[in-house]
């Protein structure tokens, strides 16, 4: 390598100051980036324990949450045993007010109960003894024992009688030498009927059983309510008779197929009466959920099971253009009856506010209580003015009327923060135009106890064997009940009826179950709501149908009060 000839040391100085120079700054700037670089490693160390904080923090928010949800699903299961708890409670506590029979009762016994019967002394009561029969069948001489019990002999000092009133178990056998002839001009052949008999059969079908022990064995099915097994075992334990359960079927089929144009019969009736109560209640047929309807007018009762509960099976009992008067449980198709007048029944109302305070709390419970009390005055003002207690006058009674009525409109123009209340009082609203009719028009019923009473047999005749096979079965245990209903309801005896379509040879025959139609009135109840014709009230509580028409019509000419009732047009 050659050096150069001159050597310029002040230019390699300067070099070498510039290369210092830049090292010195890529050095700076390397401690600069370095410094930051370490800042940020530190911040995010620090941003890093924040995060392990943070975590740890939301672990044991997690643990608290849900040791929590631990606590409050054990608190959840607890109130679900207490509120079934109470429940039971309330279950048997209402059980223990109604059925106070002992069969029926899950109560424990009392220490010390109170003796049963009457009381003794003069508490008792007036006492009563059965009569002494004018005519005596059998004499039956009950001599004296030899000796007495210590041994000593026996004086007589006088006879004293004793009476029983016994049935006799007994069965016969009837034998109808039936003579048959043929018509000499026809040449149709004519056999002799007795009145006893219940078929013309022969033959096979010759040997049968009489009209008693047929009504006394439909009476038990469908009057009392007895399976065919247990009417069968009575029959055979109590009267020797070998019947079998399709004995009995048959022999109901047959009697509901004759009473057939008496049903229809009394339908008609019920349909022309001026006042009806209606209810209905579930019935099973084939195993589905059918429907038993009931009308109950002042003299006949009309039943019949359709497969629903709306309008068109109500309107194939009365029709849909009924004009008269109606009293029921408060049921939306009732008030599709658009020409008939209608009647809430009050007792349902009175029952709801009297179980609904007993389960509210003391300040929801005036509510319920304070209609309760409304609904019982107009009870009571009612019978006043019936029985004529406190001299009333008409326009007396229609303004205490009025001032009830406004006074259940104050209640119900508030507002209630209680659930139930507010239901109770949606329900008053909407009843409102119904639940006073029976004030201003003297000898309406305020419930509907009639139809109620009615579905009652047939509630427990439900509850001894389910209800119906086949829809014949029901067919006949429709027309069943509503002759043996109305049997009773016209003080008649079911037997006698029962036996008179069993005997009777014409088939399609009325019974005298039926009203007449005449005297039934031919103008509608919207004609007679518009007459003021004014009629003495009767009070008489044996009232025919004419006198209810009568007092019906004589609270038509109503005050100007009873303009605030709206829709549908009252009769």
């Amino acid at each position: 390598m050659a050096w150069p000839k001159t050597l310029n040391a002040a230019g390699i100085i300067e070099s070498l100051k510039q290369k210092i120079s830049s090292l010195q700054e890529r050095w700076s700037s390397t401690r600069r980036e370095n410094e930051r670089l370490r800042r940020e490693n530190e911040q995010l160390r620090r941003e890093k324990e924040q995060l392990h904080e943070e975590r740890g923090r939301l672990h044991q928010e997690q643990e608290r949450l849900r040791q929590e949800q631990e606590r409050l699903r054990q608190e959840r299961e607890r109130l679900r045993q207490e509120n079934d708890r109470l429940k039971r409670q309330l279950e048997e506590a209402q059980r223990a007010q109604k059925r106070q029979a002992a069969p029926f009762s899950r109560g424990r016994r009392k220490a010390q109960p109170k003796p049963p019967g009457r009381k003794p002394g003069a508490a008792y009561g007036q006492h009563y003894s059965k009569a002494i029969p004018k005519q005596v069948d059998e004499v039956i001489a009950v001599p004296l024992p030899a000796h007495c019990d210590c041994g000593g002999r026996v004086e007589e000092e006088k006879v004293e009688s004793q009476y029983q009133h016994e049935v006799v178990r007994t069965t016969m056998w009837r034998r109808f030498d039936i003579a048959i002839g043929r018509c000499r001009r026809c040449h149709q052949r004519v056999q002799g009927r007795d009145p006893r008999q219940t078929s013309d059969a022969l033959g096979a079908a010759a040997v049968q059983l009489g009209p008693e022990a047929l009504a006394l064995a439909v009476k038990m099915n469908k009057g009392l309510g007895m399976p065919h097994a247990d009417v069968a075992a009575v029959l055979q334990d109590g009267f020797q008779l070998q019947v079998n359960r399709s004995t009995i079927c048959r022999a109901v089929e047959r009697v509901a197929c004759r009473g057939e144009a008496t049903w229809h019969a009394l339908r008609d009736a019920a349909r022309r009466s001026l006042v009806n109560a209606m209810d209905e209640t579930g019935w099973n047929v084939e195993a589905q959920l059918r429907w038993l309807w009931v009308v109950v007018s002042e003299q006949v009762t009309f039943c019949d099971i359709l497969p629903g509960r709306g309008f068109e099976q109500a309107a194939s009992l009365l029709g849909a253009d009924y004009q008269g008067w109606l009293t029921h449980d408060g049921w939306a198709v009732y008030y599709k009856f658009l020409r008939a007048g209608h009647q809430s029944c009050i007792s349902h109302l009175v029952r709801r506010c009297r179980d609904l305070a007993e389960v509210s709390t003391p300040a929801a419970a005036r509510f319920p209580l304070q209609v309760q009390a409304i609904l019982e005055k107009g009870l009571a003002l009612r019978d006043r003015y019936r029985y004529r207690k406190g001299k009333i006058s008409r326009h007396g009674f229609w303004t205490a009327t009025g001032r009830l009525e406004a006074e259940l409109d104050r209640l119900l123009a508030r507002s209630y923060r209680d659930s139930a209340n507010r239901r109770l009082a949606k329900h008053l609203a909407r009843e409102r135009p119904y639940l006073f009719t029976f004030l201003y028009c003297p000898g309406l019923d305020a419930t509907n106890n009639a139809a109620e009473r009615a579905l009652r047999p047939l509630v427990v005749a439900r509850k001894n064997w389910g209800g119906n096979r086949t829809e014949k079965g029901a067919r006949a245990q429709a027309v069943l009940s509503s002759i043996l209903a109305s049997a009773r309801q016209q003080e008649k005896n079911p037997l006698d009826v029962l036996i008179e379509l069993l005997v009777s040879k014409d088939k399609s025959k009325i019974l005298a179950l039926v009203p007449s139609t005449r005297g039934s009135r031919k103008e509608g109840s919207s004609t007679i709501a518009h007459k003021t014709a004014p009629a003495q009230l009767r009070r008489s509580t044996a009232r025919t149908e004419p006198a209810v028409l009568r007092e019906l019509v004589a609270g038509s000419a109503l005050p100007t009060a009873v303009g605030s009732i709206p829709n549908p047009v009252q009769p």
